[in-house]
């Protein structure tokens, strides 16, 4: 099956290419400011990275192999399928893949083209951003049993699945760049930290470095409270998941940890169409 994946995230937009399943390329693009559009004879006039993600979407089609079976010899094999939590940057994608290369797209959700691959056991579900639900599937596929999943992005997202792979909600906790902003917002006099890192020791020999200290422990901490809690409410203690673009920050002090995951919702992305396509058969 060849795939494009599309992961529209809060701050990046992620596409990663699938050949006969196996992952052929993957890049990620700023999603750029809500697009301005204006269609006039075909064309396409956004702002933000629409270039980019143009360029990125050809390369990737331009890869795809030509259908064999189909009476147009140009047809690739292929489909675009996109998991997003933002809907203006999902109609920039869905337009430039219609403007550009004459295709459609397929978008993940309730009520949209792919359902939801799970249960979800909460309150509102159509208010669960679907990029949670793509990497607590993507674990849980190969878990087969409860699992903790825990994106670290612009938001920090600490989901759990049940054994029977149920979604049964989470916590969602600033991530590390909203921390620092607020931090230096509600404390003028603190400066504001660019990019926390790993720390060298535990204290902070200055200021800078205790505010790193601090957003950076009490993020793993933070994890490891959480999860330990979870176990406790599902009477086992279940496998942790890390993916997200701090991941690779915070890797060398979760010891607690099973497994860290780069790109986690992409692959739950492939996963979900999979699932849907074996469904409707």
């Amino acid at each position: 099956m060849n795939i494009i994946a599309i992961d529209i995230g809060n701050t990046n937009i992620t596409t990663a290419l699938f050949i006969d399943d196996i992952e052929s390329g993957i890049e990620k693009t700023s999603g750029g400011s809500t697009p301005s559009t204006s269609l006039r004879a075909g064309s396409l006039t956004t702002g933000g990275d629409s270039a980019k993600l143009a360029e990125i979407f050809k390369k990737f089609w331009g890869k795809i192999p030509v259908s064999k079976s189909a009476k147009d010899k140009t047809k690739r094999d292929g489909v675009i399928v996109v998991a997003s939590v933002k809907s203006e940057w999902t109609e920039n994608v869905r337009r430039i893949f219609k403007e550009q290369l004459n295709e459609k797209i397929l978008e993940i959700g309730i009520g949209k083209d792919v359902p939801l691959p799970m249960e979800l056991d909460v309150d509102e579900p159509r208010k669960v951003g679907v990029d949670r639900i793509m990497c607590a599937y993507a674990a849980y596929s190969v878990v087969e049993n409860a699992v903790v999943v825990a994106d670290f992005g612009t938001a920090v997202t600490i989901d759990l699945v049940s054994e029977k792979g149920v979604f049964l909600g989470g916590t969602i906790l600033p991530g590390f760049e909203a921390c620092a902003d607020a931090l230096n917002r509600f404390a003028p006099t603190l400066p504001k930290l660019e990019k926390v890192q790993t720390p060298q020791k535990p204290f902070g020999r200055n200021t800078t470095e205790a505010i790193n200290n601090g957003l950076y422990y009490s993020a793993i901490g933070a994890l490891e409270t959480i999860t330990r809690l979870y176990s406790e409410h599902i009477g086992t203690w279940p496998q942790t998941v890390i993916t997200g673009g701090g991941m690779p920050i915070i890797k060398e002090s979760c010891d607690f940890a099973d497994s860290f995951v780069s790109d986690l919702a992409v692959k739950g992305i492939v996963l979900t169409y999979k699932k849907y396509i074996e469904d409707k058969a």
